[in-house]
């Protein structure tokens, strides 16, 4: 299967393509990642790029993977929106994944194990935090993603701390951001598809708005 993926959703923006075969081994993979302060390439100039340097057409593109978040909720929408704009045109399958479920597994990749607490910003002076066991043959998930406090976060003394810019504050976590590469991985092996109009950022907190007063008619002077 050839996957594309989308991981917006960190001030590390990231897009990946994924040719597996039939037992999920790497044919190609290439992967071109944006740290540069207010994003130096376009989504769609990272996409151009990836799929040229994997050798692969727009119309091979037989799945897509999203990186829901938590994290940056425009980022986490304009990935969204890039993943339902390609659907217009082609037949292709969509895949939603946890950013959070992202870092683990990327933790788990460079080396890390043990127990590991993912926490990302989630603004209001609080975080998003999850609790994974990582191990030679994965990261399982052992407390699920919840919004806690700064306190909260630091009476995690069973595990590694780890996430996007987490050394903001906390100075003993390990920066690690989620991948568009370790999307297409984790894709690869599931298989729990959705349509794309159902498709939505992971966001534990309800969307807030705040109603405008009503105009005031000013008496004439």
């Amino acid at each position: 299967m050839k996957i594309l993926a989308f991981e917006f959703s960190s001030p590390q923006r990231s897009v990946a393509v994924l040719h597996a075969d039939a037992d999920g081994r790497a044919v190609a993979a290439r992967e071109a990642i944006d740290s540069a302060p207010g994003y130096g390439m376009k989504p769609l100039g990272m996409v151009e790029e990836v799929l040229r340097q994997a050798g692969i057409e727009r119309e091979q593109i037989e799945c897509i993977a999203i990186g829901l978040g938590p994290g940056s909720y425009t980022g986490i929408r304009a990935a969204i929106a890039l993943a339902q704009g390609w659907l217009l045109g082609r037949e292709v399958k969509l895949i939603g994944v946890s950013s959070a479920e992202c870092v683990a597994a990327q933790a788990q990749a460079e080396g890390l194990r043990g127990s590991a607490n993912v926490v990302i910003d989630a603004q209001r002076g609080e975080f998003y935090q999850a609790g994974f066991e990582l191990n030679e043959t994965g990261a399982r998930e052992v407390s699920p993603l919840r919004i806690v406090s700064a306190d909260e976060v630091r009476a995690c003394a069973d595990g590694n701390l780890i996430g996007p810019e987490v050394t903001k504050w906390f100075p003993n976590g390990r920066v690690i951001f989620p991948r568009a590469a370790m999307l297409t991985r984790l894709a690869a092996t599931r298989a729990d598809f959705v349509a794309g109009e159902k498709i939505e950022p992971i966001y534990l907190r309800e969307t807030a708005f705040v109603k405008a007063p009503p105009s005031r008619v000013l008496p004439p002077g």
